[in-house]
């Protein structure tokens, strides 16, 4: 670094830097004619400085004046001229020491009126597990200590200590790490608990955060299981226990829920513990207990209420499986015989089949059906027996009854598969004569739009369902169109991701076959888009500015497309001449890209050259030509593109519309290009007589 630099630096030294100096510091000493003092010195962590010929010199903790005179009573014993020496400063920084549980601890330099977050974030912030709220300054010798995480709760700064030059700042670790280190985040350390046994309350068993939680005031022991997240779903909520003072509780919760009284709540105070058992430790033996077992879905012991009827304890325990014989159920009693019942009987007519009523102690029984075994569909005729095959979950042959539905066969099968063509059902049916009949049903718009019932087919014995699969996706489409109808299905052609066959019904619209043949590509002319509608009754095409549509969001814009229809998306600049002359404006010569060009009043003829990729390197751009086309005649004009390029104000922007030609002539059409060329021609010349005269 220059002296000259140096100096520039001390004049733009802000008027704040001052103070005594501190280890960090970075001071110029002004001794002109001495090379060694032409760099920077900076003040260790000791306090001193290192001079040439002198030594260390000790300055930190003195004033600018005080340090000056220092240094030039030690540097007066070995130079002599001192008279223009001066100490100034270049940098005050404040050099501190981070320690403890931090990602980075050691000395670290911060600017002046830093702060205590400011340090700890340059040693890398406090790691997981830190105590937050015993973070200590040292001072001299003496120890302060600080709660960190109230600053961090409250944000308020005069909760921290000022920093000075040489502190050290102290980051204890969270006494839950133990003595080996682990992992920990906010959340673990959350869950772990938040106060010693001597003064919190330990929670632990079938809970969803164990640990040893504070105290609180008033707290009660719902309170205290609802610190540690409540309880799991394994917890016997019937016998919790508590020890509070040595003296033991139990505690049933579900009970307090029902009933509300308090006096049930056992006593807590610090140091109480709290335990929830796991519900299969001990057998359910209440006095609200009822047993259910057999072919049901989940059997066990429930708790009953007065109020509990025979099928609430049935539904509770998940109903009866598809194996139970619900005719033969029995409710056994501790006095008494057992109790035979009926539940088809009572479902087919509830008001005169009455159900017995539930006492604490009961055990209902559903016992299995003696016999379980289905019937092969080879012992059902034909006359009996209707066929449903394609895109069904269970597709197979079935026993067939006059009173089933359309509904009921495809029900019984397992219903469509969600690829299933609903749009396209079809129902083949024997004729007497030979042969069979095909009958088309769309089931997707009557389950959309509504219809009435007798618009499903009606069904016979030996009929065959078939319900098509839809192809999964776009390629799987193109790989299975030989299954899709053409009646079903759509073409799209041209500059497209994918184009092909795709199957289609009314449901869906133009962009959504678009979206399916991955939509256009880079080379689509999103304005000429045509679409052929080949069931109309006579020919039809329609044109589609998509463009337009994307600029306006007009739905109206979108045609109506049905199966059948053909869509051709063709190539950018491919039907260029589909544009009436009057609405383009012609560029030729030499620009990188001539052609015809969409023009509008809005543009200019800077647009046309830009769109047009801009004149040519051997562009003539001083004598641009323009020919303006109107009803009275064609009239030309010229353009200096480079005089507008220079003084756009004092040379305007020629007016264009569409209609209209530019031409760019090229360099060799100018007239200076032609003289000189004319001068090259007759220098030529006279250099052959004067080689013909020489030999």
């Amino acid at each position: 670094m220059s002296r000259l630099l140096l100096l520039l630096l001390i004049l733009c030294i802000p008027p704040a830097l001052g103070g005594n100096l501190t280890p960090g510091d970075r001071v110029f000493l002004q001794l002109p004619g001495e090379s060694d003092f032409d760099k920077p010195f900076t003040i260790d962590d000791q306090g001193q400085i290192q001079l040439p010929e002198i030594g260390l010199v000790n300055i930190a903790g003195l004033s600018l004046k005080e340090a000056e005179q220092r240094l030039r009573d030690r540097l007066n014993t070995v130079y002599r001229n001192l008279d223009e020496f001066k100490l100034s400063i270049l940098e005050q920084v404040l050099r501190v020491q981070v320690l403890g549980y931090v990602e980075e601890p050691g000395m670290i330099s911060l600017k002046p009126d830093s702060n205590i977050q400011m340090a700890i974030t340059a040693a890398g912030g406090a790691r997981p597990g830190a105590q937050l709220d015993q973070f200590k300054l040292i001072r001299n010798g003496q120890a302060q200590q600080f709660n960190y995480k109230a600053y961090l709760d409250g944000g308020g700064t005069n909760l921290l200590p000022s920093l000075q030059g040489g502190d050290t700042i102290f980051v204890p670790t969270s006494p839950l790490l133990g003595n080996v280190e682990v992992d920990f985040d906010a959340a673990s350390l959350r869950e772990g608990g938040d106060a010693n046994e001597e003064q919190g309350i330990t929670i632990f068993g079938e809970l969803r955060n164990p640990g040893t939680f504070s105290f609180k005031p008033g707290m009660t022991v719902v309170d205290a299981l609802m610190r540690a997240d409540g309880v799991t779903r394994y917890a016997d909520v019937t016998k919790i226990r508590v020890i509070t003072d040595n003296v033991p509780y139990q505690f049933d919760l579900k009970s307090y829920l029902d009933t509300g009284e308090t006096k049930s709540l056992p006593p807590i105070a610090p140091g109480s513990t709290i335990f929830a058992p796991i519900e299969v430790e001990d057998i359910n033996t209440t006095s609200r207990t009822v047993y259910v077992m057999g072919e049901v879905k989940a059997p066990g012991a429930y708790e009953s209420t007065p109020d509990t009827g025979f099928v609430d304890v049935l539904a509770n325990a998940g109903g009866p499986t598809r194996f139970a014989d619900t005719t033969q159920i029995k409710l056994l009693r501790a006095a008494g015989a057992p109790i035979a019942l009926n539940l088809v009987t009572y479902t087919q007519n509830p008001a005169s089949y009455s159900l017995p009523d539930i006492a604490p102690g009961d055990v209902i029984f559903v016992p299995e059906k003696i016999d379980f075994n289905e019937k092969s569909w080879l012992k059902v005729t034909g006359d009996r027996a209707i066929k449903i095959i394609g895109a069904v979950n269970n597709p197979g042959r079935f026993e067939w009854n006059n009173s089933m539905g359309f509904l009921d066969v495809l029900s019984h099968a397992g219903g469509p598969k969600q690829q299933a063509n609903l749009s396209n059902i079809r129902l083949l049916r024997d004729q007497p004569g030979g042969g069979n009949n095909v009958i088309y049903f769309d089931l997707e718009s009557f389950i959309y739009e509504g219809g009435s019932f007798s618009q499903l087919p009606s069904l016979s014995a030996g009929d065959t369902i078939i319900i098509d699969e839809l192809p999964h996706d776009p390629t799987d489409n193109k790989s299975s169109w030989i299954r899709q109808s053409a009646d079903d299905s759509i073409y799209i052609f041209g500059q497209v991701g994918a184009p092909g066959r795709y199957a289609f019904n009314k449901e869906l619209g133009f962009l959504d076959i678009l979206s399916a043949a991955d939509g256009p590509n880079g080379d689509a002319d999103l304005r000429q888009i045509r679409i052929s509608h080949r069931n109309e009754n006579t020919a039809k095409v329609s044109h589609l500015n998509l463009s337009l549509y994307f600029e306006t969001g007009d739905e109206s814009l979108l045609p109506k497309v049905v199966p059948g229809d053909v869509i051709y998306v063709p190539k950018e600049q491919g039907n260029w001449l589909d544009k009436p002359a009057e609405q383009v404006v012609r560029l030729m010569g030499s620009v990188n890209k001539p052609g015809r060009y969409t023009f509008n009043n809005q543009m200019n003829i800077l647009d046309l050259l830009a769109e047009a990729g801009g004149p040519s390197d051997s562009a003539y751009i001083e004598r641009i030509m323009i020919v303006n086309t109107s009803c009275c005649g064609d009239k030309t004009q010229t353009f200096n593109l480079r005089d507008y390029v220079i003084d756009p104000a004092r040379y305007p922007l020629p007016l264009l519309r569409p209609g209209d030609t530019v031409y760019v002539p090229n360099i060799n059409d100018s007239v200076g290009e032609q003289w000189r060329q004319g001068l090259r021609d007759i220098l030529g010349i006279f250099t052959l007589i004067a080689l013909g005269a020489a030999l």
